[in-house]
């Protein structure tokens, strides 16, 4: 699994993506506070269907196969691509749940998350503007 791994960021450092800094954002209507990776991971692998205060949450995740939710389940959740899908796999045959839909890139995570309050996704930092707040930035 490690050579896997040093194989990806070697790949991914010769794209040159490999500095991408990643942030959760919620809508700006949204008035949740700062959450803590856990949590985030919570709602995104369907443990958690609400934010801390309550309000319901739903998550957005980013193209399969892309390099920004490859990191984000990775730092996020200590989980690669195959995992992942083993999790989603046992969540729907036990009907626990439903993956998050999914969006193409960070500017239309964006624009969807903006218009939602309940939604939460990830992005890439150089994509943020007024319309969302992040709640975690990924280092």
């Amino acid at each position: 699994m490690h050579h896997l791994l040093g194989a990806l960021t070697l790949a991914l450092g010769a794209a040159g993506h490999a500095s991408a800094e990643l942030v959760v954002i919620v809508s700006a209507r949204n008035p949740a506070p700062a959450l803590s990776s856990d949590q985030i991971a919570a709602i995104f692998l369907g443990q958690a269907g609400r934010f801390p205060d309550g309000a319901e949450a739903v998550a957005l995740d980013q193209r399969l196969g892309s390099q920004e939710r490859n990191q984000f389940y990775q730092q996020v959740a200590g989980k690669t691509p195959a995992l992942l899908k083993a999790h989603w796999s046992k969540m729907v045959f036990t009907g626990r749940g439903q993956p998050p839909r999914e969006a193409t890139d960070s500017a239309s995570v964006r624009r969807m998350v903006a218009d939602n309050p309940a939604m939460i996704g990830y992005i890439e930092r150089a994509a943020l503007d007024a319309s969302v707040r992040p709640v975690l930035v990924l280092r």
